[in-house]
Order: structure tokens, then sequence, then C-alpha cells
């Protein structure tokens, strides 16, 4: 298809740099800041480029619009991100990069290790992340000495179940890490947080496991949509 003068308009790429310069992203934020700008136009920074019929923001926009949010972005595979219109794998590797770097900024703030003397500060570090989870995640949240947070380790995917879930593989990252204790964290897709039979089973064995290898189990935290249960709190540890 050809344009009335006679240019081929059907090849047309649409181009940020096209675009008047007080609306360009990267330039917006070098005069003014990162924080003036939009989760799309960020987004679109990270994008570069679009495709033959859109710009990289919109790519961004429509990333928003079929994912929901940044969060839910974060939590999508390569595989999964790249088979976004218009985002392949190079484009998909740095969102997620970026997003995961977010993340790290998030809970370490200025480089200090956060300290856990309570359920909530594990909530507060990972329940928005694990909410939004389709399925299930068993992670573990490893402490130091002094409580604070070396690490948090996925151990496993999947409904969780004996046959899944093994003390070796859950106690494999303690050991190397030289942890002195440990909370067990995985989420309900439900949305309820509470614990199962199966959930009780688990606990009570790598706590047992716990013991005989010298890391304490501190306690089992299952999150829920808006809502956690500790299951030390109900006394089940």
């Amino acid at each position: 298809m050809k344009s009335e003068n006679g240019q081929n308009t059907s090849q047309t790429r649409y181009r940020i740099k096209d675009l008047p310069e007080h609306e360009r992203p990267r330039e917006r934020l070098e005069a003014q800041g990162a924080d003036v700008l939009s989760n799309a136009e960020l987004l679109a920074i990270l994008i570069k480029s679009g495709t033959p019929k859109e710009t990289a923001i919109d790519l961004a926009h429509n990333l928003l619009a079929r994912y929901g949010s940044l969060k839910a972005l974060s939590n999508l595979s390569v595989k999964e991100l790249s088979g976004t219109h218009g985002i392949g794998k190079a484009k998909a590797c740095g969102i997620i990069a970026a997003l995961e770097l977010s993340r790290r900024i998030a809970t370490h703030r200025d480089g200090l290790k956060p300290t856990i003397t309570c359920p909530e500060d594990v909530v507060r570090l990972i329940s928005e992340e694990m909410s939004l989870l389709k399925k299930e995640v068993f992670r573990i949240a490893l402490l130091n000495t002094r409580n604070e947070l070396i690490k948090f380790v996925n151990v496993s995917e999947g409904t969780l179940t004996d046959s899944l879930l093994h003390p070796r593989e859950t106690f494999r990252e303690a050991i190397r890490e030289a942890a002195c204790a440990m909370l067990l964290i995985h989420n309900h897709p439900s949305g309820d947080p509470t614990p199962s039979q199966c959930d009780l089973n688990i606990t009570r064995e790598l706590c047992d496991a716990g013991k005989l290898l010298g890391i304490e189990v501190l306690d089992h935290i299952i999150i829920g949509n808006n809502d956690h249960k500790s299951l030390k709190e109900l006394g089940c540890i």
C-alpha cells in the first residue's frame, strides 16, 4: 500500500524519535528525572524499539493492559514475556532484569540485611509477590545468628505434597550458606491461607530434620490473598 506521495506506508516503522522531543521518554527522563515518567514510559525505555505499526510506548501500554501491573510482569518467565507481540527474547530479558533489580533494592535497602523478628517482617518483604503467583511455590528464608535475612530460596513449585518436598532439597542451600535458622514460606493460589493437613505434616517433618542438622525452623508462613497464617502463631510449631 502506498500513500499519496508514493511512499510504502505498510512498512513504515513508528519510532519514538519521530515524536516531539518533549514527548520522548528518554529526553523527559534526562530533563525532568525518572519519577515524572509513567510506568509505560519507563518500560518503553527498556523496550527501546517498536514494530512497523507501534512505538515502544505502544508496546509498553499493551503489556500493562494485558498483564495489569509491573508486579504481574515481574512474575513472568522469559518465554511468557517474549511470546507477547513485539517483545522478543532480548527485550524480555531486559525487562525482567530491570524488575528484578527493583525487587532487590526494595528487599535490601542501602545494602542492609532485613532483620526478621516476626511473621509480619517476612510478609512485608514477600507477600505482594507471592499472592499473585498462579501455582504453589515453596520458599525458605535463610537467617544468620542475628536473625538477618541471608536470602530467599525457591525450593519447589507445584502443589505441595510430602513426595514433592524432601528435607534434602530444603536444607541444601541452608547448609551451603551456613544459615542458623530458616522460615518456611509458601502460597495458596486459592487465596485462603488456612493450612492443610499436608502443610502440617511437611512442617513437622522439616522441623524434625532441622533439629538434627542444627538449623532451627522458626515458622511456616502461608500467604493468601491479602492474608497470611503463621503456623507458629497457630501453635503448630
